[in-house]
């Protein structure tokens, strides 16, 4: 069976390696489940994986297999499986439980090891192949209608998470009605943000660095949303003129935006982080003020990565009233096609290229 693999530590290693075909008998009491992989989203982190910035083979393999957005369709299950049904649409879920109490409750995205166990990314194959075997827990099903956008579940889960834990947090203040939102960054995630946020009926303002016509303003143009370039406008001076910013999700992937966000988030505000910065960048920033600030503005901050079911679970309900409110929209976003798991180079040279890309896929089987 075909899949597309590294080998960790070994920088562009991209290969397309062989596994054994799995069966629903691997996992225990009856409870397997045969997907059929359709479709995977590839992003930095797969690139980042090739570039042998991190990722780590499973045990007795000296490869891992990458991808870990992945879309397919259930072929066969076991006889205690009652969820699901042959013909039956899912997306899984990427992280696995470890041995911390958060692993051991369902919410393992909020584990508390060092060690975590990521289906393409960390100490598990991701889905970059033919066919894999799961436990039900771990398989989101996905109505018919969402089957062509479904493969945008994951990296809206995440923003599902960030976006739901601002609004639990915000239980503290017992009555809390945000009216106004901004996402930092345009690009694919801050396009998934910015629909989100529209989706929980919120004013907003979408940042990036783009100053002229693109494919990704017109596409926030047609939510309703505002978009203000950085060349033309600072986060500061668009937070007077258009806020104050109740919650602010930042998604540019440079560190810097965090401290300019930190200072123009409004009184009692949520500033969502999920950019993943793993390099040593230093920044001066007016640190005094931004703690005054947010102490006597009873402000917060909050990180997201990964998720469990439950914000897959919010993903799909949010993408099914896209998909009335403002039908052919998430489509838009799926800009990169690549046929067949044997196209893994241009695959990778598309991901590192194309910088108007939106969302690369790569369609493994038919559908």
């Amino acid at each position: 069976m075909k899949a597309i693999a590294v080998i960790p530590g070994q920088p562009d290693s991209i290969h397309l390696a062989d596994l054994s075909k799995p069966s629903v008998h691997e996992i225990p009491n009856g409870r397997g489940v045969l997907v059929q992989v359709l479709r995977v989203g590839v992003d930095g982190t797969d690139k980042e994986i090739n570039a042998a910035e991190y990722g780590q083979a499973p045990p007795g393999y000296d490869f891992l297999v990458i991808g870990h957005e992945c879309f397919g369709r259930v072929l066969e299950v076991g006889p205690n499986v009652t969820e699901l049904m042959p013909d039956d649409y899912v997306v899984p879920t990427v992280r696995r439980p470890g041995e911390s109490f958060y692993d051991q409750i369902g919410q393992y995205d909020m584990t508390s090891e060092d060690i975590y166990y990521e289906r393409g990314i960390n100490l598990r194959h991701g889905y970059l192949t033919e066919l894999f075997v799961e436990d039900p827990e771990y398989l989101v099903k996905i109505p018919k209608g969402l089957k062509d956008v479904a493969v945008l579940l994951e990296p809206t889960s995440i923003i599902e998470k960030g976006i739901i834990q601002a609004f639990e947090a915000q239980r503290r203040f017992k009555i809390w009605r945000p009216k106004k939102a901004a996402v930092l960054g345009a690009g694919t995630v801050g396009l998934l943000a910015a629909l989100s946020l529209k989706m929980k009926g919120l004013d907003v303002t979408s940042f990036g660095k783009q100053t002229g016509p693109s494919r990704n303003v017109d596409l926030l143009d047609k939510l309703g949303v505002r978009y203000v370039s950085t060349d033309d406008l600072s986060i500061r001076e668009a937070a007077r003129r258009f806020g104050p910013f109740d919650v602010m999700f930042e998604a540019t992937g440079y560190s810097p935006v965090v401290f300019e966000a930190m200072e123009s988030l409004g009184k009692n505000g949520v500033l969502v982080l999920a950019s993943v910065t793993g390099g040593d960048r230093q920044h001066a920033i007016p640190a005094d003020k931004i703690n005054l600030d947010f102490v006597l503005g009873n402000k917060l901050v909050v990180g997201t990565v990964n998720a469990n079911r439950e914000y897959f679970e919010a993903g799909v309900y949010d993408f099914a009233r896209a998909e009335l409110e403002f039908p052919g929209w998430l489509s838009q976003l799926l800009t990169h096609p690549v046929t067949g798991l044997e196209n893994y180079q241009e695959m990778m040279s598309t991901l590192t290229t194309e910088k108007n890309a939106i969302k690369v896929f790569v369609n493994v089987t038919p559908h």
